[in-house]
């Protein structure tokens, strides 16, 4: 498309950001939907954080991506917050819409609508999840929003354990599913999870080496279970190859990048992100990096 007087941004605002895929999919979706629309990476100092948001306003802009460190901090300079965001604590998404501003989280509507493709419902399943960092909870709010019976969540006993713990019961609270938090070396007690779950998620950063692995080999899944790691710069990870060793069905997180970012661009154009004709340039894009 050509830039022109009619021309509207939408831009990632994150501290780094350089290395965003963001505007290689926007860019592309743009162009493939005839939307007049140009997508930046903006990498952004805290103390300016506040008046990056209100140029969205005084710019016409569609609105918005919030990457690390900034999801939490930018709840401060919205108008409204929805559900999704509101329970998860963080906005990665900012949707001007006649001239206020909405803080949305796509991260869990991305992850499981990277799953449709699988026939996977997580309602009145049991899922578990390894870590329990921003991601993670994304994920763990939407399964609760979508009825997941159960969600068990595996972390190290670190100084982030006990936060994490009150985080996780206020989340159990304001959703009423259950959520158990469960030290990573405790393995009798994962093991006996890991047999009752449907869906298993790796949503930390161990296997982004290519080496590492976040559960020990000796674990056995449960049968017709669904494996997802959310790193998605490593086509098949150690977790990946591992889980699919012993039968299971699996997919890295490059569904969860592309649909939350689908999500977003909707929101922004009322417009379909064709999804299926960019993962593979994606995917391309990744592996030549």
């Amino acid at each position: 498309m050509e830039i022109n007087g009619h021309t509207r941004m939408a831009a990632v605002v994150a501290q780094p950001i350089k290395h965003s895929l963001s505007p290689f999919i926007h860019n592309l979706a743009f162009e493939l939907t005839n939307e007049n629309g140009v997508y930046l990476a903006w990498e952004v100092e805290s103390e300016d954080l506040g008046a990056i948001i209100e140029n969205v306003k005084r710019l016409n802009m569609y609105g918005v991506n919030i990457s690390m460190p900034y999801k939490h901090d930018v709840i401060d300079f919205v108008d409204y917050l929805t559900d999704e965001a509101r329970l998860i604590g963080a906005v990665n998404t900012v949707v001007n819409f006649d001239g206020e501003l909405i803080g949305h989280n796509t991260d869990g509507i991305g992850f499981f609508k990277a799953l449709e493709p699988f026939d996977f419902d997580v309602k009145n399943q049991t899922m578990t999840m390894i870590g329990g960092g921003g991601a993670a909870i994304a994920i763990i709010a939407q399964a609760a929003l979508l009825g997941v019976k159960k969600i068990n969540v595996l972390a190290r006993r670190s100084q982030s354990f006990e936060p994490l713990s009150a985080r996780l019961e206020k989340l159990s609270a304001l959703t009423e599913t259950e959520i158990l938090l469960t030290d990573l070396s405790v393995t009798d007690e994962i093991q006996k999870q890991l047999t009752e779950s449907q869906l298993l998620v790796n949503a930390t950063s161990v296997g982004m080496d290519g080496e590492s692995q976040p559960l020990p080999n000796e674990l056995r899944l449960s049968e017709q279970c669904l494996v997802v790691d959310a790193i998605y710069k490593v086509p098949e990870t150690p977790f990946l190859r591992w889980s699919k060793a012993q039968g299971a069905t699996t997919s890295n997180g490059l569904g969860m990048l592309l649909h939350q970012a689908a999500a977003s661009f909707e929101m922004w154009t009322g417009k379909k992100m064709p999804t299926d004709k960019i993962e593979q340039k994606l995917r391309d894009k990744i592996r030549y990096e």
